[in-house]
């Protein structure tokens, strides 16, 4: 029974999930606050709810640029995070949409400085 049940468990497919992480450090912009910053999260997060993507800001305490904080942006997986990004990117021309009212206020609020993404094992 027990080379039964380890036969079973190794025959079936190992199921992997790895998330995604989108990390882009930015630095405010001198007319911008944390706290408005942090206004522009939450309804960013309003709009990626539906999405599967949402973020949050990380501003080091220990760190060789202190100027640079950090937006954290996550997702379930790589393709959940094409998916969003394709969504953004194509509702950026029609100034009436959600994420081009966002990206505005992103823009006049933070400067990027580099951009990376990561899979979480």
């Amino acid at each position: 029974m027990k080379k039964l049940i380890l036969f079973v468990l190794f025959s079936l497919p190992l199921a992997a999930s790895a998330g995604h992480m989108d990390v882009i450090e930015m630095e405010l912009n001198e007319d911008c606050s944390m706290p408005k910053l942090m206004m522009i999260i939450k309804d960013f997060n309003k709009w990626g709810k539906s999405k599967g993507y949402q973020a949050e800001i990380a501003a080091p305490i220990q760190s060789n640029s202190l100027t640079s904080i950090f937006w954290i942006g996550r997702s379930k997986d790589t393709a959940a995070f094409g998916a969003a990004f394709d969504s953004w990117e194509g509702d950026l021309s029609n100034s009436g949409s959600a994420p081009a009212k966002l990206n505005a206020r992103l823009e006049g609020c933070t400067t990027n400085v580099a951009r990376r993404g990561y899979t979480l094992n």
